[in-house]
């Protein structure tokens, strides 16, 4: 399995009228889940978010991707 790196959110059963629909459905739900929780938990909740969806991907070549492109966007510190 290749990464998708492409918009690919969906809900079952659900028309979008725009193709960024779906997405905004997405980044609305991952707000409200950090809602009201201090930086100490946002980032636990991150943390436990990743290793849930890491596991229902399962395929290790494709995590590996996966982390190698987010990494690349982020700058090291000195």
């Amino acid at each position: 399995m290749a990464l998708n790196t492409q918009p690919n959110f969906f809900e079952p059963g659900k028309r979008y009228f725009r193709d960024f629909s779906a997405g905004d459905d997405f980044y609305e739900a991952l707000i409200e889940t950090h809602r009201d929780l201090s930086d100490a938990q946002s980032h636990e909740l991150n943390v436990r978010l990743v290793l849930l969806l890491s596991n229902h991907i399962g395929d290790i070549a494709v995590l590996r991707e996966a982390f190698d492109i987010a990494r690349s966007g982020v700058v090291a510190a000195d």
